[in-house]
C-alpha cells in the first residue's frame, strides 16, 4: 500500500490512504490469534469448576451431617461420623484447591502465550514495517539519482550549447589549465 501511493517529490513523504490503512489495521486487529477468547473462555472454566467443587463439597457436608443426624443418639457412631465428616471435608477442601491451582496454572501458561505470540507479531510488523522504510529509501535515493543524472546531462547540453555560440572561447576550467 505504501510502495504504491503517490510520493510527495524530493521529500521523503508518501500520501497514503487513510481509509484503506485504516482497513488494513482493522484487518490485523481482527486477525489476532484467538488466545484472548481462548484465555476467557478459561476464566470461565475455573469459574464452572469451582462452584461445580463448592457444590460437590456441600454434597459431601449434607450428606456427613444426614448420617450425623441420624445416629446422633449413639455416642461412639456419632464421634465415628464427625471423624469421617472432618476428613471427607478435609479432602473435599485439598480437591478443591488443587483443582483450583491447577486452572490457575494452566490460565497462566495461555496467558504467557498469548504475550509471547503478540510480542511475535510485533517484533514481525517492526520487521516489516522497517523494510518498507528500507525500500522507501531506496526508492527514493534512486529517484533523486536518477534527478542528478538529468541534472548533470542538462548542464553538460548547456554548457555544448555554449561553446557552440563561443567556439572561440574556451570555458573557465580549460583556461586555468594554459
Amino acid at each position: 500500500m505504501i510502495l504504491g501511493s503517490p510520493r510527495i517529490p524530493l521529500t521523503r513523504r508518501t500520501l497514503v490512504d487513510e481509509e484503506k490503512l485504516l482497513d488494513q489495521l482493522d484487518f490485523v486487529r481482527l486477525s489476532l490469534p484467538e488466545a484472548f477468547a481462548l484465555s476467557a473462555e478459561i476464566l470461565q472454566q475455573k469459574q464452572e469448576i469451582l462452584l461445580e467443587a463448592e457444590e460437590y463439597g456441600q454434597q459431601i457436608v449434607d450428606a456427613a451431617q444426614a448420617k450425623r443426624a441420624q445416629i446422633l443418639d449413639e455416642g461412639d457412631i456419632l464421634r465415628q461420623a464427625q471423624r469421617e465428616a472432618e476428613q471427607l471435608r478435609r479432602q473435599v477442601q485439598q480437591e478443591c484447591e488443587a483443582m483450583m491451582q491447577e486452572t490457575l496454572a494452566e490460565i497462566d501458561r495461555k496467558h504467557h502465550a498469548a504475550q509471547q505470540e503478540l510480542e511475535e507479531m510485533r517484533q514481525t510488523a517492526i520487521a516489516q514495517a522497517q523494510e518498507i522504510e528500507d525500500g522507501a529509501d531506496a526508492y527514493a535515493d534512486s529517484v533523486l539519482q536518477n534527478i542528478e543524472d538529468n541534472l548533470e546531462d542538462m548542464l553538460r547540453v548547456i554548457r555544448n550549447g555554449r561553446q557552440q555560440l563561443h567556439p572561440d572561447s574556451l570555458p573557465a576550467s580549460k583556461k586555468k589549465g594554459k
